[in-house]
């Protein structure tokens, strides 16, 4: 008897166990939370994401984010996370997306899939106005500053072994205005608002372009669908380009090669 009743506990925990696991929509998308849209960014990129006062996110990538909640039907849960950190988290399934201006890159590509992108940028060199450096050869052995976990360091690796890491673009360029390091490279638009915002820099070398979008699961291909289906959406009807404008006065959600 004793044997028999253990059988049975055994079977109850592994059928609470089963009952545990993630959400699923009707579409058979998996989700952290049932009715939500769990999704990670960093807080620290502005104008793509900003924490507030209230330790609340606001940006574009944000105002993307929930506005692809809004066209599924779920409840958006923003959740901040250092940068570095956030492909790994959406591969563990701690969060269902990451909408955080994530370059397709052929390296991430092998860690979580990326949905069509929704907006299109390039990395672009940032200097103090009295330096001589116009473009990425003249970079050449100096010293450039660059944030954990971008695509950004290997554009630096091209022309320097010297490259300092911050946590976040935004402090790069602070620690640039200051006086230290000999360039940042970053997204153009970081680069553009922090000026704008007060630092004493200049806009140099436009680097490349770069397609960002939305980090999904590899194993959640449902969600990845829903997510692709929302943007086409969102593109259609004019919200992407709305959102754009919102923060650049200019659309970067449209593809500068179509």
């Amino acid at each position: 008897m004793k044997k028999l009743t253990g059988l049975l506990v055994l079977a109850l925990v592994l059928i609470l166990s089963a009952c545990g696991g993630k959400a699923t929509t009707e579409s058979g998308a998996e989700l952290v939370e049932e009715g939500k849209l769990v999704y990670a960014a960093s807080g620290e990129f502005k104008p793509f994401s900003v924490t507030e006062g209230d330790g609340k996110m606001s940006g574009f990538d944000i105002d993307v984010a929930e506005a692809v909640a809004k066209e599924l039907g779920l409840e958006p849960e923003q959740k901040k996370f250092k940068f570095a950190g956030i492909v790994e988290g959406v591969k563990s399934g701690r969060f269902d997306v990451a909408v955080a201006s994530h370059t397709i890159t052929e390296d991430r590509l092998k860690e979580v899939n990326f949905s069509t992108p929704y907006y299109y940028s390039g990395p672009q060199i940032f200097v103090r106005p009295d330096s001589s450096v116009q473009t990425l050869s003249d970079l050449e052995g100096k010293e450039i500053a660059v944030s954990k976990g971008s695509t950004y360091a290997d554009t630096a690796k091209e022309v320097t072994d010297n490259i300092q890491q911050y946590d976040s673009d935004v402090v790069a360029l602070e620690a640039l205005n200051k006086g230290k390091h000999d360039a940042v490279i970053t997204d153009f638009a970081t680069g553009k608002e922090a000026i704008s915002s007060g630092l004493n820099l200049e806009e140099r070398e436009l680097i490349g372009s770069s397609k960002q979008a939305i980090a999904v699961s590899k194993d959640n291909d449902a969600l990845l669908e829903d997510i692709n289906k929302a943007l086409e959406k969102l593109r259609e009807d004019g919200t992407l380009k709305e959102i754009s404008e919102k923060y650049f006065n200019t659309d970067i959600t449209t593809d500068p090669e179509e």
